[in-house]
């Protein structure tokens, strides 16, 4: 059995390159220091899970399982995060066009409108948090989903396509406590484009399923 399954991935970007919207310092801190110790926290939770299968012991399996949970949710999470920016002097930012575009339109009425609901969605989260835009695959239409921590109020089944970190270490070295601000420097490195190419590989899935 292997005793790691997940690594930190690579940023696709350089640490300075979504400034002045997030430092250098805030985003290195947040990619190598917290995404790090979800992926740490996971592989331990894993380790701890072989070696009470090999030695045949007892485990706390609700509270195992409860902190797998959260370590893998945060490490998806903040792996799709990364990729839902852009490098502010180049395709981050503006508004969603082609597939996205136009069911964010026809859900929501117009892009102005989801952009205020998500953003209303981040605001109101109950301490720390995530909000994301959703696919229903069932109906074939975009949700909002407020995610409290990092696995719990989770739409089962939905696909992600585009997060947001609200949690305080996403922001606080940059913005302290003004977390309005964070989200409106979100909306200058969004990269619609990435979102969008999830959004048309769940489209070709549901063609083909």
């Amino acid at each position: 059995m292997n005793n790691k399954f997940y690594s930190l991935p690579d940023l696709p970007y350089g640490y300075k390159d979504l400034e002045p919207y997030i430092s250098e310092e805030q985003l290195s801190i947040h990619h190598q220091k917290h995404h790090q110790a979800y992926v740490n926290g996971a592989n331990t939770v894993f380790e701890r899970l072989e070696k009470s299968r090999k030695e045949g012991s007892d485990l706390d399996m609700k509270a195992t399982l409860k902190e797998l949970s959260f370590h893998v949710s945060g490490h998806v999470l903040h792996s799709l995060f990364w990729q839902n920016m852009a490098s502010s002097k180049k395709e981050g930012g503006g508004e969603p066009s082609g597939r996205l575009g136009e069911i964010i339109n026809d859900e929501f009425g117009s892009f102005d409108r989801f952009k205020q609901e998500f953003t209303k969605a981040a605001i109101s989260i109950e301490g720390s948090g995530w909000v994301a835009l959703t696919l229903d695959k069932e109906s074939g239409r975009p949700m909002i989903m407020q995610i409290e921590k990092h696995n719990l109020n989770l739409y089962p089944g939905f696909s992600l396509l585009l997060v947001f970190d609200f949690w305080e270490h996403a922001y606080y070295l940059d913005y302290k406590n003004e977390k309005n601000k964070f989200i409106e420097a979100f909306w200058q490195i969004v990269n619609w484009e990435a979102a969008d190419k999830r959004l048309n590989r769940f489209d070709d899935k549901l063609a083909h399923s």
